[in-house]
Formats: C-alpha cells, sequence, structure tokens
C-alpha cells in the first residue's frame, strides 16, 4: 500500500469505530429500554403469571419445582405472596402431586395445557394456561393464569338454582298432574267456561251427567247455551247463574235438574293478576240428601200429626160434654116450640128460634175449630198477633181443660205482632194447658199472659237468643210442680211422667222444637209443690197481620131472577138432602135429587145438561163428591160445581187447588149463605 495513504485509511477506521460505538449505545438503550417495557407489563398485568423450573428432588427426577418468576398479580389471583424462590413441596405438600403431574406433562411432551384447577390450600380456583421455555433443557415452564372462583362459585349457584327449580317444576307438575287426576276421578261436577259460555275444562262426572240428563256429552270449546238449546226450562234456570259468576259474583244455589238435585257453587276464574278468564262451577249431587230431607219432613209432619191426635183425644171429653149442652138445648127449644104450637100459644116463638140457632152456630164454631185444629197442613209462617190468637181459642181451651179448672188471660198491653204458623201455636198452647190441668187432678187456675221483652246482651245469652224484641206468651198453673230431674228431661221426645196410655211424651218436645224453629226459646220454671211456669219468646216481627175478615152477610133469601135452571143435588143425609132441595125449588130452580154419585151419573147419561152440580164430598157408592164432579166435568167441562162439607173447606181441593167454576161451602151453612153462593156460581159473579 502506497504510503500516502495511509492516514485516509486510519480516517476511515476511526469514523467505522465511532459509528459501531453509536450503534453499541443505540442498541444498548434500546435493549434496556425494551427490558423496562416488558417488565412494566409483566408486573401490571391483571392476569397472574409465574415462570417454575423443574430439579430433581427427594420424590425423584423432576418431582419438584421453584417459581423463578412471578408478577404481582400471582398473590392477587393465587391467594400466596411472596413465592418467587419457593418450592411446590414446601408451599403445598398435599397437592403437590398433582400440580408436578399436571406442568410435567407439559415440560416432557411441550404441548400447551389449559384446565382448571382449585388451589385447595387457598381454596381459589384457577384458569391456567401453561407452555413450556425453550430449549426444554432449561426445564422451565411459563404459568399464566387467573382466578375465578366467583365465576365458579356463581355457576354452581346457578346450577343448583336451576336443579332446584327444575326440582320444583317437576313437583309442581307432579301436583298439576295429581290434582288433574283427582278432579277428573272426582264424584263432584267440574265445569269451567270462558265469557262466551264455551267450555275451558269438563271432568268425567260432569261428563257423565250432563250426558244423563240431556243425551249429550260436552266436550272442551262446546257452547253451553247450544247444548240446551232443546231444553229450555233448564237453559232459562242455569244460564243467568253462568253470568252472574261470569260478572264476578261468588255464590252458592240449589237446583233441580230432571229427577236430580245439585248444590252448585260458582266463582269466577282469575289469572295470576287477577283478570276474570271465565267461571268455574262445583255441582255436588245431592239428591239423596234431599230424598232423606224429604222422608225426615214427612217423618216430622207425621209425628206432629200424631201428637196433635193425641191432643184431639184428650179433647174429646170436653168437647163432648160441650157438644150435649149445645145439643140439649137445641133439643129442649124445638120441644117447647112444639108444645108451644100444639097450644096455638106464638108468642115467644122467635126467642126460642133464636135460641136453637144461636146453640147451633157454637157447636158448628167449636166444631170447625176442631177441624182445624186436627188436620194435616203444611206449615205456612205468618204474621201472627198472638193475644187474638189465644183469645180465638178461650173456648175450645176451657172445653178441654174441665169446669174444675179456671182459666185466666191477660194482655196488659198490645202485643208486638210474631212471625210464626199459627196451627202449630195452637197445638203448643193447648198441650201446655193440657199439662197443666193434668198437674191439677184436684182443680185450680191456668193463668195465660202476654207481654212485649226487650233483651238485652246479658238477658239473651242467658236465653241462647240474639238481644232484641220478643214477645212472650206465659202459661202458668198452681199444680204440683216439678223436680229438678223431671226438669232436665222435660224437653225430651216420649219422656212423660203420665201413666202408660196416658201421654206420648211428645206434647213438650214437640213445642220445644216449633219454637226453636220459629228463632224463639222456652223456658221452663218449675218446683214441687210451687207449680209451673212455661214462657214462650217469639221474635218480634214489624209486619202487621192481615186484619180478619168481616162476618159474612148474605141478603134475604128471595126468588132467583133466572128461575127455572137445573141443579143436581147429591146428599146422602135424606134430611139435609130434603131441606136444600125444597130451599131451592122455593126460590125458583129445578132441583133433581140423588143420594150418592153412581145414580147421578146414571141420570146425567138420559138426561139434560144441569146448570150447575150440588154435591156433598163425603158420599157413598164408591164415588165421593170430587170424583163425581171430575166425571161430570168429562162430560160438561164448564159445569159449576158447589161442595158442601162436613169437613175442612181443604176436603174440596184436589192436588191443593180448586178447580176453577168451583165453590165450597161448609157444613152447617145458613139456607141464606146456601142460596147466595148459588147465586153467584149461576151468574158468575166473584164472592
Amino acid at each position: 500500500m502506497p504510503h500516502r495513504e495511509l492516514p485516509r485509511l486510519h480516517q476511515q477506521i476511526a469514523a467505522l469505530q465511532q459509528r459501531v460505538g453509536e450503534l453499541e449505545t443505540t442498541l444498548a438503550h434500546q435493549h434496556a429500554l425494551g427490558n423496562d417495557v416488558y417488565r412494566f407489563l409483566f408486573d401490571t398485568m391483571d392476569e397472574g403469571f409465574c415462570i417454575i423450573e423443574f430439579f430433581d428432588g427427594p420424590h425423584g427426577p423432576l418431582s419438584d419445582y421453584v417459581h423463578v418468576l412471578a408478577n404481582a398479580a400471582y398473590a392477587k389471583h393465587a391467594g400466596i405472596p411472596d413465592v418467587v424462590g419457593q418450592k411446590l413441596r414446601e408451599m403445598v405438600p398435599d397437592e403437590a402431586d398433582d400440580w408436578v403431574a399436571r406442568y410435567g406433562s407439559v415440560l416432557r411432551t411441550g404441548e400447551p395445557l389449559q384446565f382448571e384447577q382449585e388451589l385447595v390450600a387457598t381454596g381459589h380456583i384457577l384458569e391456567i394456561t401453561t407452555f413450556r421455555i425453550e430449549p426444554a433443557q432449561r426445564r422451565q415452564v411459563a404459568v399464566l393464569f387467573k382466578d375465578v372462583t366467583e365465576r365458579r362459585n356463581a355457576e354452581r349457584a346457578l346450577q343448583q338454582l336451576n336443579t332446584e327449580l327444575e326440582q320444583r317444576v317437576s313437583t309442581a307438575l307432579a301436583e298439576r298432574r295429581l290434582f288433574a287426576e283427582m278432579v277428573e276421578h272426582s264424584v263432584v261436577n267440574v265445569h269451567a267456561l270462558d265469557p262466551q259460555m264455551r267450555w275451558l275444562a269438563i271432568n268425567r262426572q260432569a261428563k257423565d251427567d250432563f250426558h244423563a240428563l240431556y243425551g249429550r256429552t260436552p266436550e272442551v270449546g262446546d257452547s253451553l247455551p247450544l247444548l240446551l238449546d232443546d231444553f229450555p226450562k233448564d237453559c232459562q234456570q242455569v244460564l243467568p247463574l253462568w253470568r252472574r259468576a261470569l260478572a264476578g259474583e261468588h255464590f252458592t244455589e240449589i237446583g233441580a235438574f230432571g229427577n236430580r238435585h245439585y248444590e252448585l257453587r260458582f266463582n269466577t276464574l282469575l289469572d295470576h293478576d287477577g283478570t276474570p278468564l271465565g267461571a268455574y262451577l262445583f255441582a255436588y249431587d245431592i239428591s239423596e240428601r234431599v230424598r232423606e230431607q224429604e222422608r225426615l219432613a214427612t217423618a216430622e209432619q207425621a209425628l206432629r200429626q200424631a201428637q196433635k191426635m193425641e191432643a184431639v183425644g184428650l179433647l174429646s171429653g170436653g168437647i163432648a160434654h160441650d157438644f150435649n149442652n149445645l145439643l140439649g138445648s137445641i133439643l129442649n127449644a124445638q120441644q117447647l116450640m112444639r108444645q108451644r104450637l100444639l097450644q096455638q100459644r106464638y108468642e115467644g116463638l122467635e126467642s126460642l128460634l133464636d135460641l136453637s140457632s144461636s146453640s147451633a152456630q157454637r157447636a158448628s164454631s167449636l166444631v170447625h175449630r176442631l177441624l182445624s185444629f186436627s188436620r194435616q197442613q203444611t206449615l205456612q209462617p205468618q204474621p201472627t198477633q198472638v193475644a187474638e190468637l189465644v183469645q180465638g181459642m178461650e173456648e175450645l181451651l176451657r172445653s178441654t181443660i174441665g169446669q174444675s179448672i179456671t182459666l185466666h188471660s191477660h194482655f196488659p198491653t198490645p202485643l208486638w205482632p210474631t212471625f210464626i204458623d199459627p196451627p202449630q201455636l195452637e197445638s203448643a198452647l193447648l198441650n201446655l194447658c193440657i199439662n197443666a190441668r193434668d198437674a191439677q187432678p184436684e182443680g185450680g187456675v191456668i193463668d195465660i199472659q202476654g207481654y212485649n221483652a226487650v233483651l238485652g246482651s246479658e238477658q239473651a245469652r242467658t236465653l241462647q237468643l240474639p238481644a232484641g224484641d220478643y214477645v212472650c206468651l206465659v202459661v202458668k198453673d198452681n199444680g204440683c210442680g216439678m223436680s229438678e230431674e223431671v226438669m232436665t228431661r222435660a224437653f225430651d221426645p216420649f219422656f212423660s211422667t203420665k201413666p202408660m196410655g196416658q201421654g206420648t211424651g211428645l206434647g213438650l218436645s214437640m213445642t220445644y222444637g216449633f219454637v226453636r224453629q220459629s228463632g224463639g226459646h222456652v223456658r221452663l220454671l218449675s218446683a214441687p209443690g210451687q207449680g209451673t211456669r212455661v214462657e214462650l219468646y217469639l221474635p218480634r216481627h214489624h209486619q202487621q197481620p192481615a186484619a180478619p175478615a168481616a162476618p159474612a152477610s148474605y141478603p134475604a133469601l128471595e126468588r132467583s131472577a133466572r128461575a127455572g135452571q137445573r141443579i143436581l143435588l147429591v146428599e146422602d143425609q135424606a134430611g139435609l138432602r130434603l131441606v136444600v132441595g125444597e130451599v131451592l125449588e122455593e126460590l125458583g130452580y129445578q132441583v133433581v135429587a140423588f143420594a150418592n154419585g153412581p145414580d147421578a151419573l146414571a141420570y146425567l147419561e138420559q138426561h139434560a145438561r144441569p146448570d150447575l152440580l150440588l154435591s156433598d164430598i163425603g158420599l157413598p157408592g164408591g164415588l165421593n163428591g170430587r170424583q163425581l164432579a171430575e166425571r161430570c166435568r168429562l162430560r160438561y167441562p164448564a159445569l159449576k160445581v158447589l161442595f158442601v162439607t162436613g169437613y175442612d173447606a181443604s176436603a174440596a181441593l184436589s192436588d191443593g187447588q180448586l178447580l176453577q167454576g168451583t165453590r165450597v161451602l161448609t157444613k152447617p151453612f145458613e139456607l141464606e149463605a146456601l142460596a147466595e153462593c148459588v147465586r153467584q156460581l149461576l151468574e158468575d159473579e166473584q164472592p
């Protein structure tokens, strides 16, 4: 190389050395800067990170590892601080084998691994990603992880909740299936209808009963009005009930369909927020219960009638005595009139006729009172004035108790009305008076009193009654009285202290039952030798009784303006048949009389239609008066009929009704009353 080129070469070498120094400085700066960035990121990252290095330990080759590097998040996620330099088997000896197996596999195979595992020592559940650091000879594995304990606990709680919900749903579905099965096989009729009265649900029993009643089997979606279209009576009965239920009303009704009775319980069907979806019905077949109640009512009615008949038997002696007195007055008056007619002494005949007539009227009143008392009838509670009822019974009571017993009645102030069945109260009063009479065999006094009572809460509680206004009817005697033992059993059915054959023991028990059913109470006060006081408390009624009908007055006997009308008279008592026939003929009617129904029907076969049939009800020959009238009506439907009867007027009723164009006249009757009834019937005039 020429000498002259050496300086230039030194300059180039110096420049290159300077450039190399600059590059080395720059490289060293950049390397330091990169390490700082990575270290910052390493220490501030949210996930935990560490590098572990395996070594051979007492448990064998690669059986333990040491943490050679860990970031700050390690302690946060794993729960173990200052982990660098710590060996696995010293940190968590009980679970070291499991962790060595996990990471050892990554070290041996070089395959990355992702898994979740609980660090039992701290209770943290870790989600881990791990991979080998190359080269493998370094025996190092990198571990990136985070704590997922909260998430896993939440997932476990959610899983447990789902399990519980599934269990509850399963239980609810099983319960619903059970209830559905129970409803389906229940003996109760269950119907559910939507607002358009279409079935939403119906059980088997309801289908069977509906088919038995109407010959059709309803299904879900069918229309109730359409299925009942051919049954207008039941349709009119049941559809208004469903409308009430669909309008939101909850109620219970009793309904009869065909030959069956049902207790109908209606309710509104609502969804979870209370919006009406329709209505439902539980219908209970109570036919057997109704029949049992009817049998019980019939038995009770028979029992009441038997008790009445017992009382009538006890009445008979007193009534026979009074009746004989009245008949004696009538017969003696007639004998005296006959004697004066023979003597042609006509003065004073009118007074004897009045005496005979008044005695006959009193006898008639006594008989009708007895018939009214003894007849079998349906209970009909009505507003009743007790004082008037007692006054109307006094003559009957005096006939019953006899002359050795003095009867007094006291009503110092007007009594309030009460709502009862008058014949039942009459029966109760009569039985109380009979008991009082029997308690005074040597004679005594029976005192009937009445007053208005206002019961406060304490008094009412003692009497087992609600507080309020009551009418108190008292029957008091001064007889032998009762012991405490007898009083405790006095209201028991069939209990009696009278000798065998002299009483059934029904009187007081029937009185007690009647008063209790009327909303009242019976109180019994007595002591041996001090007489007996029976108090009947009857609830006050605020409606006044109907005014009693005024006694009928009839015009004097006059010849009919429509003389010549034909009357068919049927009466088995010859004397009455003769008198009635003659009176009617004197009034201008044409009368044909017979003693029995068959003879009258035979006459009609051969002769013209009569204008009126006048017949007794109790007739011999196989046809009673009502049957005779029905046979005549078959031939002459518009035939007018007048029944006369010695029984109560109800004897003329057919199925509880009096036929149109028919009247009843009870014996004995005045001839003026007979003439007026005949005239009204023939002239189509209302009484």
